[in-house]
């Protein structure tokens, strides 16, 4: 039987709003993943945990598995959930977001927003008094960050010894990465062409964690550079609201994951990818249907990361700050 897990440092994150994985301590993390782990052995120990609590979903741009994970997740911890697509008008297009977010929080628990920029999540935070949760922005997307570091756990790979290897754009998943690395004191590799480096104002303060952590960020242009890597991850080279750019397309071709590539990473290295995969560009069938990749598990992980996080931003823990066990066994109480 595994030991009880104390969860009581995630009393702290009751009511706090979540916009980037730097909203998080490492000791903060390592809780959430705990009841990441708790869930996805037994939700029965769990049930009702979110009775009577509303969820709204402000999206966008569109979703496959951040909008299926947080309404299937929420429901199934007994919540409801409203989802409002702003696909055709932005946040803010009707009437100010500030007005927007103080309606909402009359009705709702939590919000959830999906983004184009990062600056309507501070706007709703600013003017709501319930947990605001960054489902991605132009510069972040910490719930991804979660589920990858489930991932990265269950596969045996600890986060303050892992190598975690990026090749293509520095997108917001890949900063979300690196600041993942720098607050765990883990290491993370990114290859990209110059012109595509990830933000060099969030890399900056990114690097500045890392020196306090002890964990290793390094930019580079060349393949090689991801030697030894526990996991290699990449993503679509062209982002959700960009313009298609040739120029851009070209300059990342030479980072295509191939066999030959993952093979420069060693035979044990993982494969990651947060999807949806463009296949042939950023990387190829062989290697995202291969027997290294756990792009499926970074998908299902995303619902029971997400709902760690719910449970604490909403104070609704497991009794006395602790849970039975992070394996399946017969629930005896009821959170």
């Amino acid at each position: 039987m595994a030991r009880p897990v104390d969860f009581s440092i995630l009393e702290g994150l009751k009511g706090r709003s979540i916009l980037r994985l730097t909203d998080l301590s490492a000791g903060e993390i390592a809780a959430l993943l705990a009841l990441a782990r708790a869930l996805k052995a037994d939700y029965a120990a769990f049930q009702g945990a979110l009775a009577q609590r509303a969820l709204v979903m402000l999206f966008e741009k569109p979703s496959l598995r951040t909008r299926v994970s947080f309404e299937i997740g929420f429901q199934k911890l007994g919540g409801c959930v409203s989802f409002l697509d702003h696909r055709n008008e932005r946040i803010g297009a009707r009437e100010p977001v500030g007005d927007y977010g103080r309606n909402l929080e009359r009705w709702a628990d939590a919000i959830v927003a999906r983004v184009f920029a990062h600056d309507t999540l501070t706007a709703l935070r600013a003017n709501c008094r319930v947990p605001i949760v960054n489902a991605l922005s132009e510069i972040a997307h910490p719930c991804q960050a979660l589920a990858d570091a489930q991932t990265i756990v269950e596969h045996g790979i600890a986060l303050e010894r892992c190598h975690l290897a990026w090749l293509g754009d520095g997108n917001n998943v890949c900063l979300s990465l690196m600041e993942l690395a720098a607050l765990t004191g883990g290491r993370m590799t990114v290859v990209t062409p110059p012109s595509h480096r990830p933000c060099p104002v969030l890399t900056a303060e990114i690097e500045a964690i890392a020196a306090k952590t002890g964990a290793s960020i390094v930019l580079a242009d060349d393949p090689a550079a991801i030697r030894g890597a526990d996991a290699v991850y990449t993503d679509a080279w062209i982002s959700m609201g960009q313009q298609d750019c040739p120029e851009k397309i070209a300059s990342l071709r030479r980072l295509t994951v191939t066999p030959e590539v993952m093979a420069i990473a060693g035979p044990r290295a993982k494969f990651m990818h947060c999807l949806p995969a463009h296949r042939g560009e950023e990387v190829v069938d062989a290697v995202i249907d291969g027997t290294n990749s756990v792009i499926y598990d970074q998908a299902e992980n995303r619902m029971h990361a997400q709902n760690a996080l719910l449970l604490a931003l909403l104070g609704a823990l497991p009794p006395n700050g602790s849970a039975r066990s992070v394996r399946r066994e017969p629930a005896t109480t009821n959170a």
